[in-house]
């Protein structure tokens, strides 16, 4: 093995009250006016776009040495609190392009939910609280919902080779839940009526 193929060790550092990875190889935003699509109330998303479109709703730290089969990814995502209409705040989600590659996720700040879906329609929603460590395994569809009036902060790590499928959600009507407020200031799931099965 030649010195050019050697990946070097590195120590990146995660500032908790922010979220932010410093030393991280990539990070990227989305703003509301990015999530087109992804809630039921359409309209109360076109009113809410109108006054904060451009806000970021999450953002997503993250270091990558390599694509290796073997190596990993890892990193930080931020989440505000919010709501469209009644439905939380929601990443895009997506399924890992290999899809026997799992996921970790360790919530460090915040009030969450990790909305989980296997192919064949089973579902199941983890609540993240501070310490908790939510485990997505291979083949299951995953997003982050924010349920909390705090921002939502959670560290991640899956395989450097994994990908990621976000057309998958769409390709379905979206999640065959969603995950609403119970007006009692707690959540709820809820049926989506517009799911179709995988295929």
């Amino acid at each position: 093995m030649t010195i050019s193929t050697v990946i070097p060790p590195a120590a990146p550092s995660i500032d908790l009250a922010t979220g932010r990875l410093v030393g991280a190889t990539r990070h990227y935003e989305k703003r509301l006016k990015d999530l087109t699509g992804l809630y039921e109330d359409e309209a109360a998303f076109d009113a809410l776009a109108v006054t904060i479109g451009d806000e970021v709703v999450y953002e997503v730290w993250e270091y990558r040495a390599s694509e290796r089969p073997g190596d990993l990814v890892f990193g930080s995502s931020v989440m505000k609190p919010g709501s469209v209409g009644q439905e939380f705040f929601v990443t895009r989600g997506h399924q890992h392009l290999i899809a026997d590659r799992s996921e970790i996720y360790h919530c460090v700040r915040g009030s969450g939910v990790m909305l989980m879906e296997h192919p064949d329609g089973e579902v199941k929603a983890l609540a993240m609280t501070p310490g908790v460590i939510a485990y997505v395994p291979p083949d299951w569809i995953h997003r982050s919902v924010n349920v909390g009036r705090d921002t939502l902060i959670t560290i991640f790590s899956y395989a450097a080779d994994a990908g990621q499928d976000y057309g998958i959600i769409e390709r379905s009507g979206g999640m065959r839940v969603r995950v609403v407020q119970d007006g009692r200031g707690g959540f709820r799931l809820f049926d989506n009526p517009a799911w179709k099965p995988h295929r």
